[in-house]
């Protein structure tokens, strides 16, 4: 048994060592690897930092915006860059879903970026992966932690407006349709949980959370599970009619901040949308990761990497499937 043991830790070890390049998941002969770009296009990274500084210097919100980008786009038909594209032709933009509509942002950053890019290196670095570094920059730009990004996505030429609203988690779903979502894409209850604590920065529309308030389970009350004096703040600039727009933060204990606070308005029954709340309400399982990660910072931090590099993984397009978009919004002319 020592024996075995031994081995076993050995084997630990060695995988440990094992080089981040490899992280990326295979997909038709392609992966993943951070330094695709390093001699193709060497400051690809320096260039999109750059930009994502000074759009978060305009305004702090932008940084949860970019990192929900990547996460909408993520979740229909992979890391793509398909929610980029606008409306032509044979594609309806994703922008028009229910996820999106009226809330998704951060477009205008990402065309800047892009055009700086093709300036310093013309057909080289792909939307996917400007939306993956962006969505690390953001993080770690409002006090999040950082994380190497693998890199070689490629765009795609179409775009699936039933996936955006079929597969992107709602904040009204119950915790299993959630998890059911999440675990369609590889993920599991860890990453659910860890990638939930993006809320700590962020805002959502009175519209996201207004049921809680006045009629949760269609009986005409709110949810008993969200705290009353926080609940009554909520109602003050939330009714039940009007006011579908005013923004409200996720976090309304350091709004701006990346940090785990997120966990501890869970625990203290102050999550504001109910998939958020849920993740203390539904499941021992999700409840438990919610108290170590209230408990520890940086354990949240931790794991809010892996699964982010794991999220970015799902489904890319490598080799030569797929393009590199000229301008993010449109498909190449063929």
């Amino acid at each position: 048994m020592a024996q075995l043991s031994v081995s076993f830790l050995l084997a630990l070890s060695l995988l440990a060592l094992t080089p981040l390049c490899l992280c990326g998941n295979n997909y038709q002969g392609g992966y993943l690897y951070p330094q695709f770009y390093d001699h193709s296009c060497p400051k690809a990274q320096e260039i999109v930092k750059s930009v994502v500084a000074k759009a978060v210097a305009r305004e702090a919100r932008i940084a949860a915006s970019l990192l929900r980008l990547h996460f909408h786009d993520c979740f229909v038909k992979g890391c793509d860059a398909s929610l980029l594209l606008d409306s032509s032709g044979q594609i309806i933009s994703e922008k028009r879903s229910n996820p999106n509509r009226n809330s998704a942002r951060g477009f205008e950053v990402i065309d800047e970026i892009k055009s700086a890019l093709e300036k310093e290196c013309p057909n080289t670095v792909s939307c996917a992966d400007i939306l993956a570094l962006t969505a690390r920059d953001s993080t770690v730009l409002r006090g999040g932690p950082n994380w190497v990004v693998p890199l070689g996505r490629r765009d795609s030429r179409g775009a699936s407006l039933s996936g955006s609203n079929n597969d992107i988690p709602a904040p009204n779903n119950t915790f299993q349709t959630i998890l059911t979502k999440f675990k369609r894409q590889g993920l599991d209850i860890v990453d659910l949980v860890a990638l939930s604590g993006s809320h700590t920065i962020g805002n959502a529309r009175c519209t996201s959370f207004r049921q809680r308030l006045y009629n949760q389970t269609g009986n005409g009350r709110p949810d008993f599970t969200l705290e009353q004096t926080y609940a009554a703040q909520l109602r003050n600039r939330c009714p039940r009619s009007g006011g579908d727009q005013n923004l409200f933060f996720l976090d309304f204990v350091s709004p701006t901040t990346f940090d785990n606070s997120y966990f501890k308005n869970l625990l203290a029954f102050k999550g504001l949308l109910n998939s958020d709340q849920v993740l203390v309400t539904s499941s021992g399982a999700s409840r438990g990761l919610v108290q170590k990660y209230a408990e520890n910072n940086e354990l949240f931090f931790e794991q809010f990497a892996k699964s982010m590099v794991k999220m970015g993984n799902i489904s890319p397009l490598t080799g030569s499937r797929g393009e590199i978009r000229k301008n993010c919004r449109r498909v190449n002319k063929s």
